[in-house]
């Protein structure tokens, strides 16, 4: 990275702009959803249908997008003509759903800045994947970035002032939460390296906003199952749920969240995955300055160390990030930043 110039990294005006964008959609996001919370930290609207509509906002966006260079009976037609990897979309699809809704039930347990550092650890699991479907074997500098990795998430759990005692921080033992951002980690990382093998098989030239669609439309598919096994389906409509759902401040959680969809599927279009793994280290300090002149969260000694710690290891994994068997296309840096979104 030491050769590396601005312009290199930078190209253009339009992709700094693009990777500032993208790591202020990233930390707005984790504020706005803390911020819409009440004050036992608990949702006053239905979180599945949040999700649901954001992706109904989703799928509006990117049709728009693709509409405006081609015909909206081209497609029609794209979705006919590739509904075979329409239908292989809902595993990638069903994992997000799952993600996206215990984003939601995670940042009502952690505040935001240790809810991103613990997903960090989806690098591990990233790394862990690969090798296994990839047949690729991690070098040693990839599985010391890692191992450091995973030591600075669990700083970030460790007391080391007497006033830090008085916070209720889930401590090593997480228990039942600590389980469900496993789960949320697994979900992004499966989703995001099957979607890579899927593209790479399947649907290697299939223009990328057409891809968002599928995406988007097995979404919502998948987000409407899970109402009706909740039993909330009847409800999730109302009048007085909607007008809960339309709060300002659950909106601006909706547009924020399409604006993610939409700027990641241009961040590698444009970027690379190395600035992928800088910016969410600059995502890091940012939270925990915001969340800390929003919210009162106060930065003790353990989110430094923890923080510092994940910078580096972050860095030291861009020296050697994981590659790809053979040329990345288009496409298939779509599915990279898939596994590493939202």
């Amino acid at each position: 990275m030491s050769a590396l110039s601005w312009k290199e990294l930078f190209p253009t005006k339009l992709s700094f702009v693009i990777f500032v964008a993208y790591i202020l959609l990233f930390v707005g996001q984790g504020i706005l959803v803390t911020a819409s919370q009440k004050s036992d930290n608990q949702y006053d609207y239905n979180i599945v249908t949040v999700v649901l509509l954001t992706e109904v906002l989703k799928l509006g966006l990117s049709s728009v997008l693709y509409c405006k260079d081609n015909s909206p009976q081209s497609l029609v037609q794209n979705v006919i003509d590739n509904k075979k990897i329409l239908a292989l979309y809902f595993v990638p699809a069903l994992l997000y759903c799952f993600y996206n809704n215990l984003s939601f039930i995670n940042l009502s347990v952690f505040d935001p800045t240790t809810y991103y550092l613990l997903l960090q650890l989806r690098v591990v699991v990233t790394g862990i994947l690969f090798q296994v479907i990839f047949s690729k074997t991690l070098s040693r500098k990839q599985w010391l970035s890692l191992v450091i990795l995973t030591f600075g998430c669990m700083l970030k759990q460790i007391n080391f002032t007497e006033a830090s005692h008085d916070q209720k921080t889930p401590s090593l033992d997480i228990g039942l939460n600590g389980i469900f951002i496993l789960i949320q980690i697994f979900c992004s990382c499966l989703a995001g390296v099957y979607n890579e093998y899927l593209l790479k098989k399947q649907g290697a030239d299939v223009n990328i906003f057409i891809q968002n669609i599928f995406m988007y439309l097995d979404s919502i598919v998948c987000n409407v199952v899970l109402l009706v096994i909740r039993g909330n389906l009847e409800t999730a409509f109302t009048y007085s749920s909607l007008s809960k759902v339309f709060h300002y401040k659950v909106l601006l959680v909706m547009f924020n969240n399409a604006a993610i969809g939409i700027v990641t599927s241009f961040f590698l279009k444009t970027l690379n995955s190395i600035l992928k793994t800088f910016a969410s280290a600059l995502e890091l300090i940012l939270t925990a300055v915001l969340s800390y002149l929003f919210f009162s969260i106060p930065i003790y000694l353990n989110t430094v160390l923890a923080i510092g710690t994940v910078m580096f290891a972050v860095y030291l994994y861009s020296q050697n990030p994981v590659s790809n068997p053979s040329k990345v296309r288009q496409s298939e840096q779509v599915a990279l930043v898939k596994a590493e979104e939202v």
